[in-house]
């Protein structure tokens, strides 16, 4: 038979295109890739006669919430958390992790009850990584204990099927302002420890979640700013609808209580300042009266689960991820775009992947950091995505943030976040928007002011956004078979 330089592009050129619309459908693109090679290395020589045949595009993994894992001011384990949420029963308070005195903003969220001796098998693992490290090796292991599987590298099945992604806006502030300061007291001779570099890194938490509990899967960290924590949970679905995992780990964690972080933040006029009195007022999302954020710190994990897998082994499922959407705003480091069309983008490309309905979602945990543009910016996002339902307040569509009660966990936020729109749905309950005591014109959908709703909740869409016009939208829904 004689070999045809025609028929071979054919096949290049049909297989390239079935390649591109598989990446862009959400379908394995390594699917795609190994089409095609199976194609070019068939052991029948291509003849003029010869079809071209279509490849068979590889179905997506359905993937399911199998565990959650949370640390933060207001609750350690899910169970505490989330009840705190729903009561309204805010975390923030003046500072003490430092001499607070001398700064404008004076207030926030700390994890006072955690210690890492509790969550590490390792006690050196300890003194060798920063505080957000050690969060996020806290809210891992919660999930996979609440998952029902083993959380180290002796009794976790199939390590080489479990990875971690848990993105971070800034990593380990803590070593760097404390190893900074050892340099500055005597640069000619400094004492500072030799874990420094390692410690700070962004990548590190997943890291060593790997270490500390065996997960030998796909590992790297995510840093998108306050988005951090959702950008990581949408890249961990890909991973495991393409099949590269059958379990992720996945969330935020985030400990910036610090002199710097507090400097910069107020520098910017970014931060409350008017509430050092009244440190549990001072974080009120969608009310007029907001002046800035509230910091929090903390770690959220959640355990995401090809359902194959979860099935196989008879897992509790909370819900199901059905939805990622990640944009750019392309606008300003730190403005969101006017009338939120960043976010909006986001929001529409989650629903779009997911396959349902805009009415059937019913329930946004929104970024709502309590700053005026974020506010009122997410709210015309809101309303451009889901129109006369989201504006016709008649029950069937709320909006919440839990960050009167969390503080803002910065890339944290997205993991924390997730637990309580996963909660949200296995509940049928909505948690409130605290200190929402005087409506502001331009934020004008139901915000569940005060009081937390019991209402069925079909689909629930958790939001952020981040510095660098950074857009993330992850949808979870009711899971059925």
């Amino acid at each position: 038979m004689k070999f045809s330089v025609a028929a071979f592009f054919a096949v290049v050129v049909s297989s390239s295109t079935s390649s591109t619309n598989a990446f862009t459908s959400g379908i394995s693109k390594s699917a795609a890739i190994a089409t095609k090679s199976q194609l070019l290395s068939t052991a029948e020589p291509i003849t003029e006669s010869s079809t071209a045949s279509e490849p068979k595009a590889k179905i997506p993994k359905r993937v399911v919430v199998t565990g959650l894992g949370v640390v933060n001011g207001c609750g350690i384990g899910h169970e505490e958390f989330f009840q705190a949420c729903l009561d309204g029963k805010s975390s923030i308070d003046r500072v003490k992790r430092f001499d607070i005195s001398y700064m404008p903003c004076q207030i926030g969220s700390e994890c006072h009850q955690f210690d890492p001796k509790d969550w590490f098998t390792n006690p050196k693992n300890i003194k060798s990584n920063d505080r957000y490290t050690h969060l996020a090796v806290a809210a891992a292991r919660q999930a996979l204990r609440d998952a029902g599987l083993g959380d180290t590298p002796e009794t976790l099945e199939k390590p080489e099927t479990i990875g971690v992604m848990v993105g971070t806006a800034f990593g380990g502030m803590e070593t760097f302002e404390q190893q900074t300061l050892k340099l500055a007291a005597n640069p000619e001779k400094p004492k500072v420890s030799p874990f420094t570099i390692p410690a700070l890194l962004g990548n590190t938490a997943s890291g060593v979640i790997g270490i500390e509990m065996g997960c030998q899967g796909p590992n790297y960290g995510v840093t998108s700013a306050c988005a951090s924590g959702s950008h990581a949970i949408g890249e961990a679905l890909g991973m495991i609808r393409d099949g590269h995992a059958d379990r992720m780990l996945c969330g935020g964690t985030e400990a910036t209580m610090t002199p710097l972080c507090y400097a910069g933040f107020t520098a910017m006029k970014a931060m409350n300042t008017d509430f050092n009195d009244n440190p549990k007022g001072g974080s009120r999302p969608f009310d007029a009266g907001r002046g800035g954020f509230v910091m929090g710190e903390g770690a959220g994990v959640i355990l995401l689960e090809s359902l194959e897998s979860a099935k196989a082994r008879g897992a509790r499922i909370y819900a199901e991820l059905v939805g990622y959407g990640a944009t750019c705003d392309a606008h300003h480091i730190t403005t969101p775009a006017p009338e939120g069309r960043g976010l909006a983008a986001a929001m529409e490309m989650a629903l779009a992947e997911s396959g349902i309905e805009k009415t059937d979602v019913n329930y946004i945990n929104a970024h709502g950091t309590s700053t005026p543009y974020n506010d009122k910016f997410e709210t015309m996002a809101i309303k451009k995505v889901f129109g006369d339902h989201a504006t016709a307040k008649d029950g069937k569509f709320v909006v919440s943030s839990t960050k009167g009660v969390t503080g803002h966990t910065l890339g944290a936020a997205g993991g924390i976040e997730a637990v309580v729109a996963v909660r949200s749905i296995a509940d049928n309950v909505v948690p409130p928007t605290i200190n929402y005591d005087t409506p502001d014109p331009e934020c004008d959908l139901d915000y569940v002011p005060n009081e937390k709703r019991e209402m069925e909740v079909k689909a629930a869409m958790s939001t952020n956004l981040g510095f660098g016009g950074h857009n993330a939208a992850i949808l979870f829904k009711k899971f059925e078979e």
